[in-house]
């Protein structure tokens, strides 16, 4: 069963093809949801032109081939050409029991399934996630898992900084400290205390200044000693990373790490080839690529510096590199790059250099995932009292202990209270920003997150644990409601109708790499259910057939809800 949408485009294509001829039945039918009907399809006014008539006469001929269709109950022309579309409950009946047996749920798969890198979480070696990081790790991952619903081939790529200047630092600062006080400092994740003590001395220390520089130069050089620590550097900072990633329930893995030195042997070839062909020249001693439309203060060329004066290498060559190795070797179609907003100019002028370079090609894209900030109250940036940034852990720990305190008096037993907190709180933490459109910046407002009521991660866990209560006392399992649906209330029409579109709003969060969509989509549901029932008595139905179709409807929101949060990756315990 497909989704409404996709089942009434189908039926406003056939329309066009017998009205006016099969080569209109390409035409997009533009089916919006309507606050007038169930749907609207505006084609009329997109076509008419073409077509060589007026809108609403195109939109009124259109009405009487759809009104003769087994899906429309109701068809009607409104305004200059607006075509409203009322669905047969029947219809709508039988779709939702054809959706109840689907194990798709009516979610489409990709006719032509990609080749898509997520660029996303942007860790660092030998620092430690902070809150900031939590938006571009949670959004990504979201994106990643419903790409991957749809049959894409997934890439996850989190570009690990883990090259440049600052390791001569941190390495000479292992080496004063010592192999085994360096490793068992970094063992407990305390990597922004090891980090701060290396910057210290390297402000304060000329000596140990001159010594980490000369260190940057043995490491890129591949000096044993230099790549020794490196590696253990490296080595402490994914154990750490594995921690966070999996408490989060993020699906990121060791090899999924891109790291910064992976690209670093492609750098000189990716600016040779950039060299010959013109688009990188020489400019004050830099070899910088001024890529088309980018100028800065008086109209002056922005450049893309590929390689410095000194012949070292910056973060715009390896993402450039970047670039290329995956449209490349990798073969990808789509690149998403799921990073903050202050990054958007420079992206987009690494891709213009990849445009211009041949790279990327009209058969493949690539996209920034504009990320906005988490702040704190009033948009003040979030820091801790002492000005430093708040911790990722510390902000996952005071979510948990917080929904401690919020259901601390439904459980007697502390395992079992530790356990769903722990879901609660990191659901709360991960639906409140997947809840957000990527591009806006939210105050972090824990009251907010964790409330059982309104758009948040606790109401939609739940509205799960209120359905499986309700087949608990039903007697039975939610596989054993198996219909037929029928529908004779209002309540009823609505939630199966927005069940219905479950497949759409999918295949939007896919397209647009925008979960809050599928978010928007889930707390809709979870209202239709809360309102059906209240309004709709369920185990005490006048019939048993409106009973076994009322237990059919509640399963399949039931599923609708499950598989929607866990392609948003948020934890639904069994009961709360």
């Amino acid at each position: 069963m497909a989704d409404l949408q996709a089942a009434l485009a189908e039926q406003v294509s056939a329309a066009l093809a017998a009205e006016f001829g099969a080569e209109y039945a390409g035409a997009d039918p533009v089916i919006r949801p309507s606050s007038f009907a169930d749907f609207q399809a505006n084609v009329a006014l997109a076509l008419a032109r073409r077509i060589g008539a007026p809108p609403r006469d195109v939109a009124q001929r259109l009405a009487v081939r759809l009104a003769e269709s087994a899906i429309c109950e109701r068809v009607e022309v409104s305004g200059p050409g607006f075509i409203n579309l009322t669905l047969r409950d029947s219809w709508l009946a039988a779709s939702a029991t054809g959706q109840l047996a689907d194990q798709w749920l009516g979610v489409t798969m990709a006719q032509q399934a990609q080749r898509i890198v997520v660029d996303y979480s942007g860790p660092n070696v030998a620092k430690e996630l902070h809150a900031g990081h939590l938006r571009a790790t949670v959004v990504g991952d979201a994106v990643v898992r419903v790409l991957e619903h749809l049959g894409h081939t997934v890439i996850r790529a989190a570009h690990l900084g883990d090259w440049g200047t600052q390791f001569g630092m941190l390495i000479e600062h292992a080496i004063d400290v010592g192999d085994q006080a360096t490793s068992e400092q970094l063992a407990t994740g305390e990597f922004t205390v090891f980090y701060q003590a290396a910057r210290v001395k390297f402000d304060a220390d000329a000596s140990f200044a001159d010594r980490s520089r000369q260190r940057v130069v043995q490491l890129q050089a591949g000096d044993e000693q230099a790549l020794r620590l490196w590696r253990m550097l490296v080595a402490d900072s994914m154990a750490y990373l594995r921690r966070v990633y999996d408490r989060l329930d993020i699906t990121l893995t060791d090899a999924d790490m891109d790291p910064e030195s992976f690209y670093n042997p492609m750098l000189a070839s990716v600016c040779a080839e950039l060299e010959a062909s013109g688009i990188a020249v020489i400019s004050d001693g830099a070899l910088c690529a001024f890529p088309p439309g980018f100028t800065g203060r008086g109209g002056k060329p922005v450049p893309v510096m590929l390689r410095k004066s000194d012949g070292g290498y910056g973060y715009a060559s390896t993402d450039v590199a970047a670039i290329r190795y995956r449209l490349l070797d990798l073969g990808a179609t789509r690149l998403i790059y799921v990073v903050g907003s202050e990054q958007h100019q420079h992206l987009e002028m690494a891709f213009a250099v990849a445009r211009q370079a041949g790279w990327l090609t009209s058969a493949a894209s690539a996209e920034h995932a504009v990320i906005g900030l988490m702040t704190g109250p009033g948009g003040q940036r979030l820091q801790t009292r002492s000005g430093e940034q708040v911790k990722l852990v510390d902000l996952i720990d005071e979510a948990v202990q917080r929904a401690e305190e919020v259901i601390k008096d439904r459980y007697d037993d502390p395992e079992q209270r530790g356990q769903i907190a722990e879901a609660v709180g990191i659901g709360a933490l991960k639906y409140g920003d997947l809840s957000v459109a990527r591009s806006s910046s939210y105050a972090l407002d824990f009251d907010r997150l964790l409330g059982l009521t309104g758009n948040t991660g606790p109401y939609l866990q739940y509205a799960t644990a209120r359905i499986r209560s309700l087949f608990q006392r039903a007697g039975l399992t939610p596989d054993e409601a198996t219909g037929p649906i029928v529908l004779t209330a209002a309540a009823e029409r609505a939630l199966a109708l927005r069940l219905l579109s479950f497949g759409a709003a999918v295949a939007d969060t896919a397209l647009t790499a925008e979960p809050h969509k599928l978010a928007a989509f889930l707390f809709e549901t979870a209202s239709d259910f809360t309102t059906f029932y209240e309004q709709c008595p369920v185990l005490k139905a006048q019939s048993q057939h409106i009973r076994d179709s009322r237990l059919a409807l509640s399963a399949l929101t039931l599923r609708v809800l499950l598989t929607g949060l866990d392609l948003l990756g948020i934890p639904v315990p069994d009961r709360m």
